[in-house]
């Protein structure tokens, strides 16, 4: 009887023991299948600007923060479990400017922990359009180049979804035509928004 109970004992730790070298297999070589992904997420554009005040003789100077709200969403392939390549499309309202930026997109994982929350790269690269943008009688606003790198966090749900919160450098340039004064031929002013992108979102 004490033979047959060690034997059964035996039994169920070999079984135990074997399924979790196959399970571990079965992981190891499970094939990874590109899928979409999309990352949409909501915040702010932060930034310093330097303006000349009108009439000041001699000229003027001073500096304001700006506070922008920028909206945007990636739509891409996760090629592999760290990268994914798409699109961004997007929405910033600048003070005097509305510009909807579309450009190539990056996201790669560089570090991951246990708990399911990851250290990621984010790479944004394309124009802003003025499509959106309503302007007063006299000007024109255009948009231009944008550059958007930085660095995010994202937290993962058992879901397969994740929460996102993000910091970047945005580069935005722009062009505005102004109204002609006295004796006056051309009038423009070239724009580069230099902003810190904080953001907050989700991915599905």
């Amino acid at each position: 009887m004490q033979k047959a109970s060690n034997f059964c004992l035996w039994a169920m730790l070999l079984i135990t023991y074997t399924a979790g070298i196959s399970s571990g297999l079965y992981a190891q070589n499970a094939v990874f299948k590109p899928h979409y992904v999309n990352m949409t997420e909501v915040g702010g554009l932060f930034g310093r600007v330097v303006y000349d005040v009108r009439w000041s003789a001699p000229l003027v100077q001073e500096v304001q923060n700006r506070l922008s709200l920028t909206i945007q969403t990636f739509n891409g392939v996760q090629l592999k479990p760290r990268l994914a390549v798409g699109a961004t499309v997007g929405v910033d309202w600048y003070k005097t400017a509305l510009l909807t930026p579309i450009a190539a997109g990056v996201r790669y994982d560089l570090v991951s922990t246990p708990k399911n929350v990851h250290l990621f790269g984010t790479l944004d690269a394309g124009y802003g359009f003025n499509w959106l943008q309503v302007d007063g009688t006299g000007y024109d606003t255009k948009g231009g180049m944008m550059l958007n790198p930085g660095l995010g966090l994202k937290f993962g749900f058992r879901s397969g979804s994740a929460m996102l919160l993000s910091l970047t450098y945005k580069r935005q340039e722009a062009r505005v035509t102004k109204p002609l004064g006295w004796q006056e031929v051309e009038k423009w002013e070239d724009r580069t928004y230099n902003r810190m992108a904080l953001r907050l979102g989700f991915m599905f």
